[in-house]
């Protein structure tokens, strides 16, 4: 099969190396042929969620017709990916080319063990692990039960990582609680968005986590912007990151 690796454009400008790891992590389970469209811009989402939706009707009518020929399409951002599956209707003018592509869009996570159904992988990281849940990721495209719902615990990130030999998870007091990130709102709102960021850096700490990790880039940028500024001894790595140096992968920027 051909798969359509899509890279946020925060990710393809400022962390390079989450996008060669879920490259890595493709290649490793045997996903197929991938390719990385040099077409592929942004998503839209900025655009779409500060209200500008005429701007962000170019980006999705791009990213339909960038995309539409892969028998699935993935990236390593639960946000990205809610943008296209659940918010594209009324941007892009073909219905039937937009719900192709919203059907075979997934997060990496979500692909690895819903699409490609991989057994949980086998490898070595000896350290105790803060897992963020990011809202997208979280309520909409279902990679894990929320507190606000009466359903069986279940994780789709955590299911992959939970065989890597070593490895333990912080115990936090609100484990789907929100960064404080959401884009502009941590721009328009700073004090409550880093209050927010600071709170759940604490839980984390209190949970005794030495990485953080998420499926979500932004996310992680705005946390990992507190850690550094206060200088707080947690590491930061995407969920990709994380995984492919557990298996021994080899990235390079």
């Amino acid at each position: 099969m051909r798969v359509g690796l899509f890279i946020p454009c925060y990710i393809d400008q400022f962390y390079p190396r989450v996008g060669i790891a879920t490259l890595r992590l493709l290649e490793h389970f045997h996903a197929g042929e991938i390719e990385f469209p040099a077409a592929q811009i942004c998503c839209g989402q900025p655009m779409a969620n500060a209200g500008c939706m005429a701007d962000a009707r170019p980006a999705a009518e791009r990213f339909v017709a960038t995309f539409r020929s892969y028998d699935y399409i993935v990236a390593p951002s639960g946000s990205c990916v809610t943008m296209v599956r659940n918010h594209y209707h009324g941007l892009v003018a073909d219905e039937v080319a937009l719900s192709e592509v919203q059907a075979k869009t997934f997060e990496l996570c979500e692909f690895l063990t819903d699409v490609l159904q991989i057994e949980p992988p086998v490898g070595r990281f000896p350290r105790r692990v803060g897992l963020h849940q990011s809202c997208h990721g979280l309520r909409e495209l279902r990679l894990g039960s929320d507190s606000e719902l009466n359903i069986p615990p279940f994780n789709k990130t955590e299911s992959l990582l939970a065989n890597l030999d070593g490895i333990e998870f912080a115990k936090l007091e609100r484990p789907d609680e929100c960064c404080g990130f959401g884009g502009s709102f941590a721009i328009y709102e700073e004090g409550v968005s880093c209050m927010m960021g600071r709170d759940r850096i604490a839980d984390h700490e209190r949970g005794g986590a030495e990485v953080l990790t998420a499926g979500d880039m932004s996310c992680l940028m705005h946390l990992d912007g507190l850690i550094r500024r206060e200088r707080r001894p947690l590491r930061v790595l995407h969920v990709a990151e994380l995984l492919a140096e557990a298996l021994g992968l080899t990235i390079s920027d």
